[in-house]
């Protein structure tokens, strides 16, 4: 299916929404902050049964979206502000003042919302860009001289894109300085808003309070220092890459009997094979899911090397750690910022592509979630050395999004989402649960072409082998 062109696009009206707040905030980053602040973002997309006209949409719902949006940003109004990131040593940090405001744009596209919004087939990866809204950077000084650059990046933009006559796509795109829990309780509270247009106060209004956390440690100069370093990255990462190759998405769903048998078969392969490391009781359905994934994708990735050298590298697991419940105490529910430690799994690319890859790959990931509850910041001193050895000598996979984010309660009046998208590279993967399966989950990867085809023949194979 083409993808959209821009005679198939028609920009309806864009929008600044400004917080009725006239302070100028200065907002210090914290230590868990700092791994994320630059150039990170996150693409999230909300579709919405809406079988109605564009005009219907401008003159019935998208008043009342804005004016909801505004009321939410009241209480949110950091996100209007910029990350500024000035030269070193100077620490980054968010600045709101009278004069920000969020960029909400509103567009009509021709595009097929029932093959946009649907799982399992593959869309092209090109046919979500124009319903992301866009984020750009600035800079005060040259382009060229990185080192003494002030950098400015927008903290948050929002997009709401009409099908007509068929569906609504409300989108969102932000900086990461707030993690997916913040984004959640976001969107939550503008669509709540949103529901209830004629109330102010929110069931749960976000904290901004820097002060809770502690850092015994001294862990901010380590993250300090490898966010200088990493700085010194950001002229190639803003300039942008293109590639010539087409990508797609597809997202597969499993039910909740099929992670039940995952849970079974791996706890009984575990205790059959491995009398060294004692089995846990029982295995969350993140971690075998993420492990059945992780295999199969090495199966499917590497289907065709034979080289022996090859299959002696790393296959790596990287995700991220809730550290709310892991600091010794208590972070307020609504804290806004970010509240994550970073784990990563390692396995042998033989290991992976073997009989007991999905086990092995769980035994992994188990280690790694375990490691983080008794010791949330371990080598926190070697993190940013091991995360670039992972893509230097080996492949990693990286995890977005989280079941626990319930992202399909996310209801504007119009109903639940018929998808929630996230929009990301091909070394992700993204995880929620699932939005018409109870108790299941569903999981979207980025395939090269003639992968996908391959990858659904070894999951379905993988499958009926827990069935034995």
């Amino acid at each position: 299916m083409a993808s959209p062109t821009q005679q198939d696009l028609k920009l309806i009206e864009q929008t600044l929404i400004i917080p009725s707040s006239t302070a100028t905030i200065s907002l210090p980053l914290t230590f868990l902050d700092l791994p994320l602040a630059g150039p990170i973002y996150v693409r999230r997309q909300f579709f919405y049964h809406f079988p109605h006209s564009t005009t219907h949409f401008c003159k019935t719902t998208l008043p009342s979206l804005k004016h909801s949006l505004s009321l939410t940003l009241q209480h949110f109004f950091p996100l209007a502000g910029n990350l500024i990131s000035p030269p070193p040593p100077h620490k980054p940090f968010i600045l709101y003042t009278q004069k920000d405001s969020v960029t909400f744009t509103v567009i009509e596209t021709s595009a097929n919302f029932n093959h946009l919004s649907a799982n399992h087939h593959p869309k092209n990866l090109k046919d979500y860009n124009h319903l992301v809204p866009k984020l750009t950077h600035k800079t005060t000084y040259d382009d060229n001289d990185i080192e003494n650059n002030t950098f400015i990046f927008p903290l948050l933009a929002l997009q709401a894109s009409v099908f007509p006559n068929h569906g609504l796509c409300i989108a969102i795109t932000y900086c990461h300085v707030m993690d997916d829990s913040c984004c959640s309780h976001f969107m939550k509270s503008w669509s709540f808003m949103h529901r209830n247009c004629e109330v102010v106060d929110l069931k749960s209004t976000p904290c901004f309070d820097r002060k809770i956390f502690r850092d015994p440690k001294g862990l901010e100069n380590v993250f300090l220092r490898d966010y200088f370093e990493e700085r010194k990255t950001w002229k190639e990462k803003l300039i942008g890459q293109t590639s010539e190759e087409e990508y797609v998405k597809a997202t597969i769903v499993f039910a909740k009997e099929e992670i039940e048998r995952m849970k079974i078969w791996a706890l009984n392969q575990w205790k059959k094979n491995d009398h060294e490391v004692q089995a846990p009781q029982l295995l969350s359905k993140f971690v075998v899911t993420c492990g059945f994934i992780w295999s199969s994708l090495v199966k499917t990735r590497y289907r065709n090397e034979n080289d022996n050298d090859d299959d002696e590298k790393e296959e790596y697991f990287r995700f991220a750690g809730d550290c709310r419940d892991r600091l010794g105490y208590k972070i307020p529910e609504g804290y806004f910022g970010n509240c994550l430690t970073l784990c990563h799994a390692t396995v042998k690319r033989k290991v992976m592509k073997g009989e007991d890859g999905f086990v092995n790959g769980v035994k992994e990931i188990e280690r790694a979630i375990s490691e983080m509850k008794n010791e949330p910041f371990k080598d926190v001193g070697e993190w940013r050395d091991t995360f670039k050895k992972m893509y230097e000598v080996g492949s990693v996979l990286l995890v977005t999004g989280s079941p626990k984010f319930n992202v399909y309660e996310t209801d504007f009046g119009f109903g639940r989402p018929v998808k929630v998208e996230m929009v990301h590279s091909f070394k992700c993967m993204s995880i929620a649960e699932s939005g018409d399966r109870e108790g299941g989950l569903e999981v979207g990867l980025v395939f090269k072409s003639g992968e996908f085809e391959y990858f659904c023949a070894v999951i379905e194979h993988g499958l009926e082998a827990l069935k034995c």
